[in-house]
């Protein structure tokens, strides 16, 4: 106990803390247990930022950033996950000289020595904070860390997979049975976890005839996870069900599901589940959503300055539509979350219609379609109009009876948000033409159109400067000023990001605001390029060239935008 005081009274030396909440800290330490650093950050008195930062300048030790590590499982295997709880520690790599162990409290010597007597070697400490410590914890000692562990816990003939589609479903109990056996829990939960950790967006769990398949999709692109053996397919399927709430005797229609996972310190992980029967089994796919990484700040979406202050303009008009477009997995519910997030205040009423709710957000009335049972996007928005709204959120314009009551919406008083699936932010206007609104209403309603994909980013630690060649990038839309003054970067791959050259995602806007001139066209009938090249005269910057300026930025490279974006 002596040790953990002593950071308290060193605290109380600087000035960080007063006696009287050292000792209301001490209290508190005592009644509710853990450490004093921790009691005194719940009580308000100091941050474990403050406290890291003051210990790594008194003692001369280096602090870490245990996100940016990646952590040898085999060093794992020297200390228990008890201990590391016990002491809040946990070892990050080893050397010649002993191993570097990060710690919330580097005074802590009981803990050094322990971690000496288990690693039988000198113990070299580096400061983290304690919520760091244990995230890493949960994150690093998943009961079967690897796959090539769980696959050894399997006893083939412990799971009997009877008959194939064509023979018809197996009885539930046993479906059951197959999805709660132990190594299928680990499994699945390896599965799952593995996910979170390499911070995939969605998992495919994909059976073919002589293989069952898992890929991960990172940063927008499908990377292959592993096989498991093809005789587990029905025993993983049925838990990834039991685990989503879905009928495990129904294998003959499409379901759709969900799976809340608690991670430890208040933090959770939902799992969006689609099940879609095909001729070989059941494919499953999880979209992740983590409401701890989304990104309501619009400032830091990757916007501009000019688009950022369109939209802005947009979304804080009185009434009106505004329209995100792109397709599946371009970010566009993000950037519509982080619209609500903005505008989400006392004084308004806010709906939205969504299929399905992504993220729980306080303060917003939030609807979960369902058209099986008739309710529509269509009928939520009939009833939101019924409930006094100030702001209505449609989760995506399907039909023309939707396109119809929004448009009709916005005229009355109302601020619209909604998603469209287009290409770009022109060719908005001839999805919403084919849909059958009249030009009349497009130009009443509609103050802005935004198109977005996604990017991804140049790994940080193996960005490389890489040569120009002028005919590639003229041919991808470089002018000759930018070809002149270019400087081109890509990653060479290293083991921060598993050896692809990128790590992370920056969204590419192209933010189409309506003018007098542009309202002109539409009610002339001009075709889309004409609108598109009307808007470029106002101002826009199209997603190419949004591309072209990341690229001169040195954030992403030139295969990516040419990847996710149309040549202008």
């Amino acid at each position: 106990m002596a040790n953990r005081n002593r950071v308290g009274e060193l605290l109380v030396q600087q000035r960080l803390i007063s006696v009287a909440q050292l000792q209301e800290g001490q209290t508190a330490q005592k009644s509710s247990g853990g450490t004093l650093s921790a009691a005194l950050v719940k009580l308000g008195y100091v941050t474990e930022a403050q406290i890291a930062a003051f210990l790594s300048k008194h003692y001369n030790i280096p602090t870490i950033d245990l996100e940016d590590v990646e952590i040898d499982p085999e060093l794992l295997k020297l200390v228990p996950r008890d201990q590391c709880e016990r002491h809040r520690v946990i070892p990050v790599s080893r050397s010649k000289s002993g191993v570097t162990v990060a710690m919330s409290d580097p005074t802590n010597l009981n803990a050094i020595d322990d971690l000496k007597f288990l690693t039988g070697s000198n113990i070299e400490p580096v400061i983290a904070t304690e919520t760091a410590i244990m995230r890493a914890i949960e994150k690093y000692f998943v009961a079967g860390s690897s796959y090539a562990e769980v696959m050894a816990g399997f006893d083939e003939s412990e799971i009997q997979v009877a008959g194939g589609n064509e023979e018809g479903p197996e009885s539930e109990t046993e479906l059951v049975k197959e999805g709660e056996e132990a190594p299928v829990v680990r499994l699945v939960n390896m599965m799952l976890l593995n996910a979170i950790k390499k911070g995939a967006s969605d998992i495919h769990v994909e059976p073919y005839e002589k293989e069952l398949r898992v890929r991960y999709r990172v940063d927008g692109v499908l990377v292959e996870e592993s096989t498991p053996p093809l005789k587990l397919k029905n025993a993983i399927a049925s838990r990834l069900k039991i685990m989503s709430s879905l009928d495990i005797a129904e294998r003959r229609l499409p379901q759709d599901g969900r799976i809340k996972l608690k991670l430890g310190k208040g933090r959770e992980m939902d799992f969006r589940v689609s099940v879609l029967p095909t001729i070989w089994g059941e494919k499953i796919v999880l979209r992740l959503l983590d409401k701890g990484n989304l990104q309501l700040d619009m400032t830091k979406l990757g916007f501009d300055p000019k688009p950022l202050e369109d939209f802005s303009w947009a979304i804080h008009q009185p009434w009106g539509m505004v329209l995100v477009t792109g397709p599946t997995g371009s970010g566009k519910t993000t950037t519509l979350y982080s619209a609500l997030s903005e505008l989400n205040q006392p004084g308004q009423n806010i709906s939205t219609a969504e299929d399905p709710v992504e993220y729980n957000l306080t303060g917003i009335n939030q609807v979960q379609v369902h058209e099986d049972i008739g309710l529509t996007f269509a009928a939520a928005l009939r009833a939101f109009l019924r409930q006094d709204p100030d702001i209505i959120m449609v989760g995506e314009i399907r039909d023309f009876e939707t396109a119809e009551i929004s448009v009709k919406a916005s005229l009355t008083g109302h601020l619209v948000l909604s998603t469209l699936h287009t290409n770009d932010a022109p060719s908005t206007i001839s999805r919403l033409l084919n849909m059958g609104v009249e030009p009349f209403l497009i130009t009443a309603s509609i103050n802005l159109v935004l198109a977005q994909r996604l990017a991804r980013k140049i790994c940080p630690d193996c960005k490389v400067a890489m040569p120009v060649d002028p005919i590639v990038l003229h041919d991808i839309g470089f002018t000759p000023e930018q070809i002149t003054n270019a400087k081109i970067f890509h990653g060479v791959g290293c083991k921060t990001c598993n050896g692809t050259g990128y790590k992370g995602r920056v969204a590419l806007y192209e933010v189409m605001r309506f003018t007098d001139a542009l309202r002109e066209l539409v009610l002339q009938g001009a075709p889309t390029a004409e609108l598109k090249a009307a808007s470029v005269r106002a101002g826009m910057t199209t997603l190419r060239a949004s591309g072209i300026k990341k690229v001169l930025d040195g954030v992403t490279t030139t295969e990516e935008i040419v990847r996710v974006t149309m040549a202008d």
